[in-house]
């Protein structure tokens, strides 16, 4: 369950004024509540302003139920906001949320009261497959898909999931998907690892959506720059920006400790210490460190973590009263970086840090890609970080967590399916991540696709978008062998009209170059190596159709070797060229829902087939042995036709079909001899 309101976050609602008392609270809303924030901050006000709000578009939460006595989700049946669903806990049809994590997501989607959610006018279908929010059953997502699908829901909004593949959700996923259904998911908050996205987030056909900060001022980050080197730093939790950039010169104060800081020059510094203390159960606030320092005259305090990772530190605690406002600004850092900076200061060292509000910065806690060689997630970012909304009782709770983010999206799904109900899942994914506003990190610099996707959720763009692209990203594998690439999109528009595109492609022109031309409706792009540099490198198309302007990320593989795929009749045929000798490969073939059509081995003197059954585009992976190192490229490979034959497509791989087969005809052998004995 992607449940994050009682995580770490949670301390930071302390600097909210109007949520002193608690995180949970009772409360008349103020002028501005912050879901409007988040909301009108992604562009939701434009299209709301031409009336649509997403009216007669049915929107399935899978998650702890909802909470339809609330005055914003109100009513329980065909009148009423929450129109029907089902309670897999309970096995009954009252999917009543006790948890309040369904009612949250489900407020920002369509509440229509002193909160009003991205689609007020759209229905829910509640479906409750968790009681605590804190775990879930993955047959039970299952099931509630399933159960989606018959209800004949237009969107399904998955805030939950497991941190893993389960092929069993991704299978039920790709079915609504068929069905004509949009599946929105949420990243995870298992950031800010790699590979960190699991089912159902990883699925290529669901809109993956991770989270950034919010358009209010506790969007607050923080930057550390030292002789040109950028170091990542998280202001702590009691920090305040600042009115400019602090630079002074760095110096070690061990734990930060009134005696570890006598006889060092601190005045006008920026201080760096070690977290904790090398006293064994001796507690040092942070609190404790920024007092010390800030007497001693430090002009800022860096922690830097005392095991691996970085995390969020928090200067108020229960030990400070109210009365305490830290005097300078603190920030943390890795234990990595905190050696590394430490070592530096050997030398006279100086740095520049500052403090300041990023709401489209990427929060650290949101799960991160690659989930796959061959597609890109998480697809976009939308808000998730201090979003006011519903919850039970008729309360409203401030919360973060990707899950919060996903359902900015499926609301954005339910208004452009209400301007065009004949649009299609992969449309619809097109048109909100194509639209998205790329966003950057705190030195500018834009984020990388596995952390951002294309970027924040932009609604009026989405609402506004004519042109339709597919694929909706573009990942080239060059080599010495291959130095070429061409990949065509289709450019289909809403109202039928003929595009007539600006294209312009941005990428390092001294790793590729590129050259485009547009026949009709097809965009052909190709990619010609510049250097032999091998490694991935990433870079965007950029599509201006009248006003809107579209963005296609670019992954672009230099290795060195290519397997070439020679296919007839659905029979593959592979050869490995390479600049490294190689003494075996491990061919896979997956199709466009990711799953392993089958495999085989080849050596450089031996080589084997794989059949497929349909035509379709697949998906290959050959991994190399070299001595002791593997490395692995990639292919993509349409098979256009396949004549029928004798084959029964039962989900079996091909060697393994055969194997059964075989074993069959033993069988029967062995028993037509004991037969006739």
């Amino acid at each position: 369950m992607q449940l994050f309101q009682k995580i770490i976050f949670a301390s930071i609602i302390i600097m909210v004024a109007l949520f002193v008392s608690s995180q949970k609270i009772q409360m008349d809303p103020p002028l501005e509540i912050l879901l409007d924030k988040s909301a009108k901050y992604v562009g939701v006000q434009h299209p709301q302003d031409l009336g649509f709000y997403g009216k007669g578009i049915k929107v399935a939460v899978i998650d702890t139920g909802v909470d339809y006595t609330h005055p914003d989700i109100f009513g329980f049946g065909p009148d009423g906001k929450v129109i029907g669903g089902f309670d897999f806990i309970e096995n009954d049809n009252s999917p009543q949320d006790t948890n309040g994590h369904g009612t949250e997501v489900a407020g920002i989607i369509a509440a229509n009261g002193k909160i009003r959610g991205v689609a007020p006018e759209a229905k829910i279908l509640a479906y409750r497959v968790s009681d605590t929010g804190e775990s879930v059953a993955s047959d039970l997502i299952v099931k509630a898909i399933l159960r989606a699908i018959e209800d004949d829901a237009d969107i399904i909004n998955l805030s939950l999931g497991v941190n893993r593949t389960n092929d069993k959700i991704e299978d039920a996923i790709n079915q609504a998907v068929k069905s004509g259904i949009v599946v929105v998911a949420a990243a995870g908050n298992s950031g800010p690892d790699l590979r960190t996205i699991g089912s159902p987030g990883k699925d290529p056909h669901a809109i993956t959506v991770g989270a950034t900060y919010n358009n209010i001022t506790a969007s607050l980050v923080a930057t550390l720059e030292i002789d040109g080197k950028r170091f990542q730093v998280l202001p702590m939790v009691g920090t305040e920006k600042l009115v400019g950039p602090i630079a002074a010169d760095i110096t070690f104060g061990k734990y930060g400790r009134s005696s570890d800081l006598q006889g060092v020059d601190i005045m006008d510094k920026i201080l760096l210490v070690e977290r904790g203390s090398d006293t064994k159960d001796e507690l040092v606030y942070f609190s404790e460190k920024e007092k010390n320092a800030a007497n001693a005259g430090a002009k800022a305090l860096i922690v830097y973590n005392n095991e691996p990772g970085i995390f969020l530190g928090d200067l108020k605690n229960k030990l400070e009263g109210p009365e305490y406002q830290p005097r300078i600004p603190a920030v943390s850092m890795s234990k990595e970086d905190g050696l590394e900076l430490r070592a530096m200061l050997e030398n006279k060292t100086s740095g520049t840090i500052n403090t300041f509000y990023h709401p489209d910065f990427v929060s650290f806690f949101s799960s991160r890609g690659p989930v796959s060689p061959f597609y890109i997630k998480p697809n976009l970012v939308a808000p998730g970080v201090f979003v006011n909304t519903t919850s039970t009782y008729g309360m409203y709770n401030l919360t973060s967590g990707t899950s919060f983010a996903a359902p900015h999206v499926s609301g954005a799904a339910a208004i452009l399916l209400e301007k065009s109900p004949t649009l299609n899942p992969q449309q619809i994914k097109s048109i909100i991540s194509t639209t998205a506003d790329p966003v950057s990190d705190t030195f500018g610099t834009l984020f990388p696709q596995e952390i951002s996707g294309v970027g924040r959720l932009n609604i009026t763009k989405a609402f506004d978008a004519n042109l339709i692209i597919s694929p909706d990203y573009a990942i080239f594998d060059l080599s010495p062998f291959v130095k070429s690439q061409t990949i065509e999109f289709d450019l289909n528009t809403i109202d039928g009209t003929k595009p007539n595109p600006t294209i312009n492609i941005e990428f390092d022109d001294k790793i590729a170059s590129f050259n485009h031309k547009i026949d009709g409706t097809t965009l052909s792009v190709t990619a010609n190596i510049v250097a032999s540099e091998i490694g991935e490198y990433q870079g965007s198309i950029t599509v201006l159709d009248h006003t809107t302007t579209y963005h296609i990320p670019v992954l672009l593989r230099i290795s060195d070797g290519t397997v070439r795929i020679s296919e007839e009749n659905g029979k593959m045929d592979f050869a490995i060229e390479s600049e490294q000798e190689w003494s075996y490969a491990k061919i896979s073939v997956y199709n466009q829902d990711s799953r392993l059509i089958d495999s085989i081995s080849i050596t450089p003197t031996e080589s084997k087939s794989i059949m497929v059954q349909n035509s379709d585009t697949y998906w290959i992976q050959a991994d190399l042995k070299s001595g002791k190192n593997t490395t692995s490229i990639y292919n993509t490979i349409t098979v256009e036709s396949v004549t029928p034959s004798f084959a029964l497509d039962i989900g079996i791989p091909n060697q393994q079909l055969l194997m059964l087969i075989g074993i069959g005809a033993i069988v029967g052998m062995i028993g037509l001899i004991m037969y006739r004995r």
